[in-house]
């Protein structure tokens, strides 16, 4: 019940229409890597997941932010099933995504580290990479937002009706021998495609 009227209020006020570029809905075994601009991203991204993939789908989020209180807490524990991270802890903030793909499910991740103002991703954390490594048969599939950091940017309280969209482009996977930064461009320029996607190509 929550789920539905977060996911309906988020709609409401901003859109988050899904476009599958290059993929379709499936259950398998996925990491879906996207820019970050906004706190609505995890939201807008959940939600365009059909319910029987968003089951088993858990996006990777900010304890600092997610984990502040009881509210945002309990959202993103029990409306979002996400995975907090420490980014102030020494421990290894890999592990707990181990966890969740040792287990046979899914991962939604913000490779860039933090939300940035940019229409664009910046460079992406190595974190994808070690990922793409350790777990080959696992599909990363690119995830692009459009216009998430113009309809809630950084302080705003209530977002703005600003029609935003959620992309995703075709899966992809570590080639061998490939080195680590040439995979970590490859992933962002397959953000960065997305951006130029029009849905009537999709």
């Amino acid at each position: 019940m929550i789920q539905s009227i977060l996911f309906g209020l988020s709609r409401f006020l901003v859109g988050g229409r899904a476009i599958w570029a290059g993929s379709q809905p499936h259950l398998r075994q996925r990491v879906y890597f996207a820019n970050h601009g906004s706190h609505l991203d995890t939201i807008l991204i959940c939600a365009a997941l059909p319910p029987d993939l968003r089951a088993t789908t858990h996006p990777v989020a900010a304890a600092d932010y997610w984990g502040k209180n009881a509210l945002t807490r309990y959202i993103s524990g029990q409306v979002l099933n996400a995975v907090l991270i420490d980014r102030k802890a020494s421990r290894n903030p890999l592990e707990p995504l181990r966890g969740i793909l040792d287990d046979g499910e899914s991962l939604i991740i913000f490779p860039e580290g933090t939300r940035t103002t940019e229409t664009l991703p910046q460079k992406l954390k190595s974190g994808l990479f070690h990922l793409a490594r350790d777990y080959p048969d696992v599909e990363f599939v690119p995830t692009y937002l459009e216009n998430l950091s113009r309809a809630y940017p950084k302080g705003a309280v209530i977002p703005a009706p600003i029609s935003c969209t959620i992309s995703f482009g075709a899966p992809i996977r570590l080639k061998p021998g490939e080195a680590r930064d040439d995979f970590l461009n490859r992933a962002r320029q397959g953000i960065i495609d997305l951006a130029y996607v029009d849905e009537e190509d999709a």
